[in-house]
């Protein structure tokens, strides 16, 4: 089977995009825009770092439940709702396939995972949101855009709030 055959059968790799409730419109409206132009699916992945990992391997490779977490709380399905009606109204009317994912624990390991996974044409990701709260994890966490940055090999796209 030829590579082309190959990506066929699976369908096109997608653009990855991080989610996040209350996040600036701007991610998400050019990840939409950018699949829409490259003519591919949208994965939308949120990362819910309260769930715990199961991930401690020497050779780093990562266990099925850090990828795809098991909890389903009520939580989660709030979180999860909210964020399908934020993007069904913002990639609603581009006309691409879109989907959501809720990942576990760190966020950079978890998208970067999740490319691998669906060989991603790229993961957009936002800037830091402002605030005092959101500079302490960046600090103690490290940059979501930083560690894919420098752990990736896909392409990055970091879109900045408007304004900033």
């Amino acid at each position: 089977m030829s590579a082309e055959s190959a990506e066929s059968a699976a369908g096109p790799s997608p653009v990855v995009v991080a989610v996040l409730p209350g996040q600036h419109p701007e991610v998400l409206q050019t990840a939409g825009a950018l699949a829409k132009r490259l003519a591919v699916p949208l994965v939308c992945a949120y990362v819910d770092e309260a769930s715990y990992l199961v991930e401690w391997d020497p050779e780093r490779s990562a266990h099925r439940l850090s990828l795809h977490p098991d909890t389903d709380n009520d939580e989660i399905r709030a979180t999860t709702q909210e964020l399908r009606s934020v993007i069904e109204a913002r990639c609603g009317g581009l006309a691409i396939d879109w989907t959501l994912r809720t990942l576990a624990g760190d966020p950079a390991r978890a998208l970067g995972r999740l490319a691998t996974e669906t060989n991603a044409l790229m993961i957009v990701v936002g800037t830091p949101e402002p605030g005092l709260g959101h500079r302490i994890s960046a600090a103690l966490n490290g940059s979501v855009a930083a560690w894919l940055s420098h752990h990736q090999e896909h392409p990055i796209l970091i879109v900045p709030a408007a304004g900033k």
